[in-house]
């Protein structure tokens, strides 16, 4: 079953590729013959096991598309191993565990984090209403004017924020009238792809059209726009404390990946700059399939429109020892915050035999990350590939990455004597 995050993004997936900007599009698709021929040395014991177990997700999934897959890739670690796997075509170089990638709506667990760390602090109460004060200010989480009086805002709090559980419609993903059917993020950066987005302009699109999707608590829907308010709220929060205007990605450099950070993630970054696109070498780009042969890669671009929803990028290295680490109790937040966490499905959720779990998905990119406390065991997986060339908005071969994504993820943990897919 596709994942929630996944399946709002599918609904409008040839949509949300088309709002970024791109490089190499319409490049041919040059991979090879598809034997598996790997640059590095012989393989034995654990490495060798989670090899094949990754190599044989990826050509069952090339069989299915019939088309090369660039690559398939699976970080994972046991109480007593840890093992990196990428399984590429043949005669292509391996995915390396250090190589950047935009790992989406990940970007979302990093959120949670923050605002459960801030909790912690005694900065904010996530139980609390948005519109309640910032603890010891006269300041409220949002601002208290006509330019954020958005649906339900009075009875929305930070925690079904977190949970997806308040109603925030999704201008991101879903389309907004007066916009061509599309996202208002969508539209407005194919009209100008260097748009500096803010939180603003897009809570003014729940004002002008009265959009929401239910009353608060009363049921899900997965929301970017309502994280991205989240974003806000961190930014607010963190101004007053210190002192001076600070942003979202202040608050994550300065307490939760940087080098000041509990568990420093150097590679992890959070641009918020419309002029900040470049995704550091060495790096892995998104492709894009669709109907007609038309190949388009996805590499620098502009992910203003994404603060605190989607607009991370790191490496599969830090992306497992971020999630390893706090879900252990070893990182920014205690035991007991990440047991909330964890029950409550603040940032994430849980999924059988892999644990808590957060995916992503945008612009060529899959990739999850899980930590499952039964046995011990994390895992990262990533996939550089949207296929959208079978069903309606192909949905079909979209479902099938998907599906390998996260086979390839439980390959690996049956490789290593642990429970698989269920």
């Amino acid at each position: 079953m596709i994942a929630q995050s996944l399946r709002s993004t599918l609904v409008n997936s040839s949509q949300l590729l088309r709002r970024a900007g791109l490089i190499g599009s319409l490049t041919p698709f040059l991979f090879g013959c598809s034997s598996v021929i790997h640059d590095h040395p012989p393989l034995l014991g654990s490495q060798l096991t989670v090899q094949q177990a990754v190599d044989k997700i990826r050509l069952g999934l090339e069989d299915s598309l019939r088309h090369p897959v660039p690559s398939l890739n699976v970080l994972i670690q046991t109480p007593n191993t840890r093992v990196f796997a990428s399984s590429v075509p043949g005669g292509q170089s391996p995915v390396r565990e250090t190589d950047h990638f935009r790992f989406a709506s990940i970007t979302k667990h990093f959120t949670a984090t923050a605002m459960l760390n801030m909790h912690e602090d005694g900065w904010v109460n996530y139980k609390a209403k948005i519109t309640d004060l910032i603890p010891g200010t006269q300041t409220p989480y949002v601002p208290n004017t006509s330019d954020w009086d958005f649906p339900y805002k009075n009875q929305i709090t930070i925690e079904q924020l977190l949970q997806h559980r308040a109603g925030v419609f999704d201008v991101d993903n879903d389309s907004v009238p007066g916009y061509n059917r599309q996202s208002y993020t969508e539209y407005t950066q194919l009209a100008d792809p260097t748009h500096q987005f803010t939180t603003e302009e897009m809570v003014r699109q729940l004002i002008v059209h009265k959009l929401s999707y239910f009353a608060p608590g009363t049921a899900y829907h997965y929301s970017n726009t309502g994280y991205s308010i989240l974003g806000k709220i961190i930014a607010r929060v963190y101004s007053i404390k210190s002192g001076s205007e600070k942003t979202y990605q202040d608050y994550m450099r300065d307490y939760i990946v940087g080098a000041t950070a509990t568990v420093p993630l150097l590679s992890i970054h959070f641009p918020g700059r419309a002029d900040d696109t470049v995704l550091p070498i060495p790096r892995v780009e998104g492709l894009e399939l669709l109907p007609g042969n038309v190949q388009k890669r996805y590499g620098d671009y502009n992910m203003s429109a994404q603060v605190g929803e989607g607009n991370g990028y790191g490496t599969m290295a830090d992306l497992h020892t971020y999630i390893r680490s706090l879900m252990k109790g070893q990182n920014v937040l205690m035991p007991e915050t990440v047991k909330r966490m964890q029950l409550d499905d603040l940032g994430g959720s849980f999924r059988a035999n892999l644990g808590y779990e957060k995916n992503g998905a945008r612009i060529g990119n899959i990739a999850v990350i899980a930590y499952d406390p039964l046995t011990d065991v994390s895992v990262v997986a990533y996939l550089p590939l949207w296929d959208l060339t079978e069903g309606k908005d192909g949905e079909i071969s979209f479902g099938k990455c998907i599906n390998a994504l996260y086979d390839a993820a439980y390959a690996a943990r049956s490789a290593l004597g642990y429970p698989g897919k269920p």
